[in-house]
């Protein structure tokens, strides 16, 4: 019969009906430690990872917009210049001038259109290409850089699907862990007792005789990467406990003043010291930087252009206004007649009198002016000889 036991006891429910526990001095919640696999084997696809579907789609459509503004422009280019066409000269059809705004992304040409504002059009395609391509390439290569710098870890369901043995730490709680709540098959579990065992069998993998992963307390999994650095790491998500605390007998007196001393230890900086003294990095966060590297290296999409294909847009709306402007010299020529028609009619309706009385005043004129000529004598004709 003991008085205490105090050591790395963990507390778990089914221990609580035999011991008192005090509150736990240290976290000591399950994680899976692996060994270090970086991505080798790149998907074929990985060419469009870089931009979304969207700002693909965009993409195309945006050339079929060029394309068809072009060709809408240089439809009358030899009407416009005065020209003829020649066999030898080049005569833009649909087909040619969809091809048009990709062409001059990669090999640009002076005389590809006639027009000016056909050629600034292509000016203004070329600075979007420029920066799009630029956008891609340097996406990519952080893509490319980061499957080859971030280490790839299973899961639980992988490690179930593909028969790997994992392993636990000797007479610890894990066993049943595995087994009733993560349904690891028991002919799968290798236990072992030095952090040596633990290493050589995830050296080795499942397919010589070793391990594909290893379960253990998180103060353990820290002391065994301290020891053996970079080549392993922590993985999957974590299975909390109650953590490490002493035992006492059942109805023992000494339970709350180690409780209240271990408050006063974990308040006050000791605790701090003791665990970079013995398990140095925060392995937690170095797992959070490569999730957050993995979040930050997503595909642009067509929000991240969004202001940029909107002012190409309407620069080349604008050049088409400009190109079109005989069209626009008639919309003016026809909305100035219709405003003196109208104008016209509506002082007719406001004093329709006025036309009558005009009308007669100058019917009465042009009598007069007859009756006058009527009665002058008449000169006889003089001829003329030259």
């Amino acid at each position: 019969m003991y008085d205490a036991v105090v050591g790395d006891v963990t507390i778990v429910a089914n221990r609580s009906t035999y011991v008192d526990f005090t509150l736990p001095y240290a976290e000591s919640s399950v994680r899976m430690l692996i060994q270090v696999r970086h991505n080798r084997h790149l998907d074929m696809w990985i060419f469009l990872r870089p931009f979304s579907w969207d700002l693909w789609l965009s993409i195309i459509l945006f050339c079929v917009f060029i394309g068809f503004a072009l060709l809408f422009m240089e439809r009358n280019a030899n009407k416009d210049t005065g020209t003829e066409e020649t066999p030898g000269e080049k005569k833009f059809t649909g087909p040619s001038i969809l091809w048009l705004p990709i062409a001059q992304a990669v090999l640009p040409e002076s005389e590809s259109v006639a027009k000016k504002c056909s050629r600034f059009v292509l000016l203004v395609w070329l600075a979007l290409a420029f920066i799009l391509v630029q956008s891609y390439t340097a996406n990519l290569s952080s893509i490319l850089t980061l499957d080859q710098i971030k280490p790839s870890y299973p899961t639980i369901d992988s490690l179930i699907r593909d028969q790997e043995n994992v392993g636990y730490r000797h007479g610890s709680f894990i066993n049943n862990l595995l087994i009733d709540r993560l349904h690891f098959d028991e002919s799968r579990l290798r236990n072992f007792s030095k952090m040596e065992d633990y290493r050589e069998a995830l050296r080795k993998g499942t397919r010589n005789g070793g391990i594909g992963a290893m379960f253990d307390e998180l103060p353990y999994i820290k002391v065994f990467l301290k020891r053996y650095g970079s080549k392993y790491m922590m993985a999957g998500r974590t299975y909390p406990n109650s953590g490490f605390g002493f035992a006492f007998p059942l109805g023992s007196h000494l339970t709350s003043y180690f409780s209240s001393a271990i408050l006063h230890v974990i308040e006050s900086s000791t605790m701090d010291m003791i665990e970079e003294k013995y398990f140095g990095v925060n392995y937690d966060d170095l797992q959070d930087q490569y999730d957050q590297i993995s979040s930050e290296t997503s595909s642009l999409t067509t929000q991240s252009f969004a202001g940029l294909f909107i002012i190409t847009g309407s620069l080349i709306i604008l050049a088409l206004l400009v190109s079109e402007s005989y069209i626009w010299k008639r919309l003016v020529m026809v909305a100035k007649t219709f405003s003196k028609k109208y104008l016209f009619l509506s002082s007719r309706k406001v004093n329709p009198s006025m036309d009558g009385s005009t009308n007669e005043r100058d019917a009465g004129s042009t009598n007069e002016e007859n009756n006058h000529q009527e009665s002058l004598p008449r000169s006889p004709s003089l001829s003329v000889a030259v």
